[in-house]
C-alpha cells in the first residue's frame, strides 16, 4: 500500500443527486432549509434551483469508497475513522452528477492487524471546474489476526 502514496487510487462511478435524494436526506436529518427543499423559491437564487446539503454530498463518500477500494489480502473490514479536514467548495445543484476521487496520502501500521489509511478525497461535479468538496479522510483497515496471536 505504501508504494501508492501520492497516487490517485480510485475514481468512483457517477451518482445523480436529484431532488428525491435531497428531500429524503432533509427528512432524515430534519434539515429542511428552503434552499434544499423548496424548488420554486430556490429557482430565484443564483443557483437556479435547490442545492444538496453539504453533509449529503459528504455522506456519498462511503458509496464512492465502495467503488474504489477492494479488500486487500487478509483484510476483514474497513472502518471510517474520521476526517481531519473538510471543505464544501461548490454547491451541488439538484440533478447534478457527482463522483469521488481518492489519492492515497498515508498508510501507517497501528498494530499487527491494523493500518490507518489516509486519503485525499475530492468529490467532483460533472462539468464543473471546481469540486463540490475536498477532505482528508481516515480509514482503519483491519486484517485477520495472525495464527500465532
Amino acid at each position: 500500500m505504501t508504494t501508492q502514496i501520492g497516487q490517485e487510487v480510485g475514481v468512483a462511478n457517477w451518482i445523480t443527486v436529484d431532488q428525491t435524494m435531497i428531500d429524503a436526506f432533509a427528512a432524515t436529518t430534519h434539515d429542511d432549509q428552503w434552499i434544499h427543499v423548496d424548488p420554486a423559491r430556490a429557482a430565484k437564487t443564483p443557483f437556479g434551483g435547490t442545492i444538496a446539503h453539504g453533509f449529503l454530498t459528504l455522506s456519498l463518500a462511503s458509496r464512492f469508497a465502495y467503488d474504489c477500494f477492494a479488500l486487500l489480502p487478509g483484510q476483514t473490514m474497513g472502518v471510517n475513522y474520521g476526517l481531519d479536514r473538510v471543505r464544501f467548495v461548490t454547491p451541488v445543484v439538484a440533478g447534478a452528477r457527482v463522483r469521488g476521487r481518492f489519492t492515497l496520502t498515508g498508510a501507517d501500521a497501528r498494530g499487527p492487524n491494523e493500518i490507518m489509511r489516509r486519503t485525499a478525497l475530492s468529490i467532483e461535479i460533472e462539468g464543473a471546474d471546481t469540486p463540490a468538496l475536498v477532505a482528508d479522510w481516515l480509514g482503519l483497515v483491519i486484517f485477520e489476526a495472525s495464527p500465532n496471536g
